[in-house]
């Protein structure tokens, strides 16, 4: 088991940037995929990046694709979203999880074993 603990949400201003960083308080990342999910009031939680273990190519949703980038530091035990060109749509509470998934469930929460409390990013004028 790991324990994941998320930083650095806040509230930003359209068009601008935040990064958020997620590390181990107990266990390490070793093995596991890592992710990052959102979920916005009223709505389910949603896919948007996800890196393996032993590959350090992310994978991303459509919507933040080209404006978002995940990276992983597997000596310390922490991953990162930088996140670009901010939208209103983009506010969300945004978690980081991590899993022993395959590569056809990475998109899916249910392939998340450990999960971290949430960071809220509200993206407003």
């Amino acid at each position: 088991q790991v324990q994941l603990v998320e930083s650095g949400g806040g509230l930003v201003l359209p068009g601008t940037s935040l990064r958020l960083s997620c590390a181990a308080s107990e266990g390490s990342f070793s093995g596991y995929t890592m992710a990052w999910f959102r979920q916005a009031p009223g709505k389910e939680r949603e896919f948007i990046a996800a890196i393996r273990w032993g590959n350090s190519n992310p994978y991303y949703s459509d919507s933040v694709k080209g404006r978002f980038t995940m990276s992983r530091d597997n000596p310390k035990n922490t991953v990162y979203l930088q996140m670009n060109s901010l939208k209103p749509e983009d506010t969300a509470v945004y978690y980081c999880a991590a899993g022993r998934t395959i590569l056809s469930t990475l998109h899916s929460a249910r392939a998340y074993t450990n999960w971290g409390q949430g960071t809220q990013v509200t993206v407003s004028s």
